[in-house]
Formats: C-alpha cells, structure tokens, sequence
C-alpha cells in the first residue's frame, strides 16, 4: 500500500489546504469552473454514494486515487485528471476540490495535482463521511454527508 505525503514543511506551491464541505459546496455553486474530484474507489462510490452536483449543472469526476482492493496509487491518476480538466476548458487556475472518505487521500491527491502545476488545489476537510462516531459509524459527525449537502447513491 503506498504511503500518503505528509505536510512536514511548506505546503507545495498551489496546495491550498483543507476547506470545510459547504465551503467547497458555496464556491463550486458560485464559481463557473469550479471542479469536484471524487478519489475514493468506485465500491465507495457503489455502496456509500456520490455527492449530488445537479442542482448547480456540474458532475463530479470519479477518478480513483487508488485501486481497490490492492489500494495501488493509480500511476495516472495526474493525467487523467489534467485531461478530464483540460477537456472542460479548465485552466491551472482553476479551483479543484478533492474528496475522498475522511481526508487523507483527498488531501494526497490535492498535493499531487498542485505538484502538477495546478494553482488552486483543495481537500474537501473530513471527506465524504467523515470520522467515525461513537458507535463506530461514519457519516453523522462531519464531512459532506453530515453537512447535509446533497448526495445520491449511484
């Protein structure tokens, strides 16, 4: 399994840092070009569900970070991005956010598309679901779904 950067030092030129869910939610409805990238796998996607952009005439991009079940780093996951991006006429400016289950390959997946050159590179703080509660649940203490933000299963 590979490992996720750490932040030891300077953030990466473009790396923006952590935005909470309706942060990201006001700024891809206010902002045209504004583009969600959802990293998780697609039996995350299947089983736990997607966030829900119609409302604001976007899609999602599904691009895995890595592949389930081995959890292998997607050797082209950059370039597939930069060409979903490019292909939407988005430019390195662009604000891209980063989702995955709880933040960590999200933010993986943000450094590594600012090392790209991208300027404005976001993860979506505490994911799709968040931490686990109490009773060892996710999805009612924070992220996306617990910010009631819209959502559907696929």
């Amino acid at each position: 399994m590979s490992t996720l950067p750490q932040l030891n030092g300077p953030r990466p030129e473009g790396y923006a840092g952590d935005v909470e869910p309706a942060e990201a939610w006001r700024i891809l409805h206010e902002s045209q070009d504004a583009v969600l990238v959802d990293v998780r796998t697609r039996a995350e996607w299947g089983f736990v569900g997607i966030p829900d952009l119609n409302t604001i005439n976007k899609k999602v991009l599904l691009q895995e970070w890595q592949n389930f079940p081995s959890m292998e780093r997607l050797a082209d996951f950059e370039t597939a991005v930069v060409q979903h991006l490019q292909g939407g006429g988005a430019n390195k400016s662009t604000p891209v956010f980063f989702l995955c289950r709880s933040g960590a390959r999200s933010m993986a997946a943000a450094i590594a598309l600012s090392m790209a050159g991208y300027e404005n590179c976001y993860n979506v703080k505490d994911g799709f679901e968040g931490p686990l509660d109490e009773t060892r649940h996710r999805g009612g203490i924070a992220g996306w779904k617990a910010s009631n933000l819209p959502w559907q299963q696929q």
